[in-house]
């Protein structure tokens, strides 16, 4: 395969509508602690296509090292890259970027972890493991590209298309959705954007909802890293909905190319009833339109519509505002060092997974 690669600064990420893939969020996570690197790919399109002749395609990608302890590190690469092959061309293409990464990547790292962006190539969720496996390494010459034990950021989502008029957006929703955001309007809930000084507002309520869902909590300083200073404009919003002066939810927005994602939520127990969650998100997507965004990625599902998936409820609610369902790759791995990449899924397992998002 015909694929260049060229170090460069992050601040020169290109535009692009997945988040995870911009300079903002490699800001973000230097601010957690993560060393980033990106890259320039030059690839022949003949090589990834079915287009004929000479002619290169360009693109980038964003990746994160992270230390597993003092000795090793593994290499990820959150929602990347966005550059799709066709499909049997997915696994060599992914093989000959591993390769050329490893060269500049540190002698410690044991394998790089993708979190593919790429639309699922198999239609039917029974598809055994091996089978995946199989299909996905098809034409490498190493084989080393292997299913990591776990998905980091969400591999089942739906778009909702912000395109048309407001009224022709309601439209597309669920009657139950439109009837509730007009609820919350004549109950009064207030939706406000919001500074760094509220976060922990916001706080509180994830607190509350991460007790109430069992859910693995993260410490403030996550949230914080988000405010990244000295971007030329803001790349994501807080916002809080209020009814009589009470915080009952709030959300990140964030924005990238011209796509809004729903980053992270949370809301209160407390009067419920006010559908402060249904205005919270009409107004994010009223805010979305306003920056130029076209599509909302409402972040993160169930896999399919079952009542019995711990997500059903959630999927149901998001599924309300007209959203179609996108089901992305999931994690791969390709491992650098064989050995070494077993001892560590040992661990991964034990400690129910490993997370960079």
């Amino acid at each position: 395969m015909n694929l260049m690669l060229q170090e460069k600064d992050t601040s020169c990420l290109y535009d692009t509508p997945l988040l995870h893939q911009s300079s903002f969020w490699s800001h973000v996570k230097e601010n957690q602690g993560y060393q980033t690197k990106a890259f320039d790919i030059k690839v022949r399109s003949s090589d990834i296509s079915n287009m004929e002749g000479s002619s290169y395609l360009l693109d980038d990608v964003l990746v994160l090292l992270s230390p597993i302890n003092r000795n090793q590190s593994i290499g990820y690469v959150p929602y990347g890259p966005v550059l799709k092959p066709l499909e049997d061309k997915m696994g060599p293409f992914l093989e000959d970027l591993s390769l050329q990464l490893q060269e500049k990547l540190p002698d410690n790292c044991i394998l790089l972890r993708y979190d593919l962006p790429w639309q699922r190539i198999w239609e039917d969720e029974e598809v055994s493991l091996q089978a995946q496996q199989l299909r996905l390494n098809w034409g490498t010459s190493s084989h080393h590209i292997r299913k990591s034990c776990s998905d980091q950021l969400p591999c089942d989502t739906m778009f909702v298309d912000l395109r048309g008029s407001e009224e022709e957006l309601l439209l597309r929703m669920h009657h139950k959705t439109r009837y509730n955001i007009r609820l919350a309007q004549r109950k009064g809930v207030e939706v406000r954007q919001v500074t760094r000084k509220d976060l922990p507002v916001f706080y509180a309520l994830y607190t509350e909802t991460c007790q109430r869902n069992n859910i693995q909590l993260h410490d403030l300083s996550f949230f914080e890293s988000l405010f990244v200073s000295g971007m030329e404009e803001p790349c994501f919003s807080l916002m809080v909905a209020y009814l009589d002066g009470i915080p009952l939810s709030s959300m990140f927005l964030s924005r990238s190319g011209d796509r809004a994602t729903y980053l992270y939520g949370a809301s209160s127990s407390f009067r419920r009833n006010s559908m402060s969650t249904y205005a919270l998100q009409w107004n994010a997507i009223q805010l979305a339109r306003s920056w130029g965004c076209t599509s909302y990625d409402l972040f993160g599902v169930s896999p399919r519509e079952d009542k019995s998936h711990p997500m059903s409820s959630l999927t149901t609610f998001k599924k309300g505002f007209g959203g179609e369902f996108f089901h992305r790759m999931g994690c791969w791995d390709f491992l650098y060092d064989q050995s070494q990449g077993e001892d560590f899924y040992a661990y991964e397992m034990n400690a129910k997974g490993y997370h960079c998002r």
